[in-house]
């Protein structure tokens, strides 16, 4: 089948973005390159996870002390490996792994980027055939140029990232990344093994008509969560509702949706877990980033995301993201119970 030449690539588009920027180096665009090359190849075992000896357990636990996935390892390894040996990064830190890692040589030392990531999201769910996929964010480094980059460099506010995305694997495989000028997703081609242009200059629609929560929890939430939640449920036709709840469990699949559709996503602190469990790092900060370049807003519960100074690599938060008017009911919600 014959490609629409219209149709930008992945690289053709980072390059045509460099054209607007003559003193660009092009670290960025190699680097935003890189993760895609990392992508296809984890989108090849995760379509074969149910063929091969790779699903289940790894046998360790991660610094998070969850139980490690083999895929989740294969995908940690795949994205080291290609961020190592490009020219555009200079240490990454990982979900998977206690600490950074710096890629101390000439070339990478010269690299103006370190990267984060969730290497492979909601793998718990993979054995049902539920989308999972990779959360990554860029950020420049505060360290001297020319000299390895430091833990520093890596507990930045969000609102330092240069960059941030996601690759969900699902019917069909697709990257969203964001920067100051605007969010672009793109889908791939399997029969050429490109990523194309999709969905140009994605907006997230000012309000939509879905809530994302694990309403399990609910009665370990904080009072103006569940007074939140309770008005989802009893909107009518008056005032926009009511809300359908849509909640997958693989956070990519669920703000994904969202963003393109309209809602909010929610994960709260809990009694028992009352820092929250999401990442700041990993998750809350990418896809906080990327919501906000596209219209939309998160917080978590008191200050936006993208404010909060991270003070350990492995932090833990509380995450509420979407839709802006509907970041506003939220808010009016807990604003009025914290009185």
């Amino acid at each position: 089948m014959a490609t629409n030449r219209n149709i930008l690539t992945l690289d053709e588009f980072t390059i045509q973005e460099m054209r607007v920027f003559p003193q660009a180096t092009g670290q960025l665009a190699g680097l935003l390159r890189d993760i895609g090359l990392a992508g296809k190849r984890i989108n090849v075992e995760v379509n074969r996870a149910g063929l091969v000896d790779i699903l289940g357990d790894e046998g360790s636990t991660n610094v998070q002390g969850e139980e490690v996935k083999k895929l989740d390892i294969f995908a940690n390894n795949q994205l080291m490996g290609v961020l190592r040996h490009g020219i555009s990064c200079a240490g990454i830190g990982s979900e998977e792994l206690d600490d950074i890692v710096v890629f101390d040589d000439e070339i990478s030392n010269k690299s103006k980027y370190i990267c984060l990531f969730d290497p492979l999201d909601g793998s718990s769910n993979i054995d049902v055939n539920v989308s999972i996929g990779t959360i990554f964010s860029v950020y420049r480094r505060v360290s001297e140029l020319g000299k390895p980059a430091t833990k520093e460099d890596f507990l930045q506010p969000g609102n330092k990232q240069v960059a941030a995305g996601y690759i969900v694997y699902g019917s069909s495989t697709m990257l969203v990344y964001a920067t100051k000028r605007g969010v672009n997703g793109f889908t791939l081609d399997q029969s050429i093994g490109e990523y194309l242009l999709s969905h140009p200059n994605i907006k997230c629609p000012p309000i939509g008509k879905m809530y994302s929560v694990n309403h399990g929890n609910f009665f370990v939430f904080e009072q103006g969560v569940k007074e939140y939640i309770t008005a989802c449920q009893k909107k009518d036709a008056t005032n926009g509702g009511p809300y359908t709840q849509r909640y997958i469990g693989s956070m990519v699949s669920d703000v994904h949706r969202n963003l393109i559709r309209g809602g909010i996503f929610l994960y709260p602190t809990t009694t028992l877990k009352p820092k929250g469990k999401l990442r700041l790092l990993y998750e809350c900060n990418p896809f906080a980033y990327i919501v906000e370049k596209a219209g939309g807003r998160a917080t978590n519960g008191f200050i936006n995301i993208l404010d909060v100074i991270p003070i350990e690599l492995h932090e833990r938060s509380a995450l509420y993201i979407g839709s802006m008017k509907m970041m506003d009911e939220l808010e009016g919600h807990m604003n009025t119970t914290k009185k």
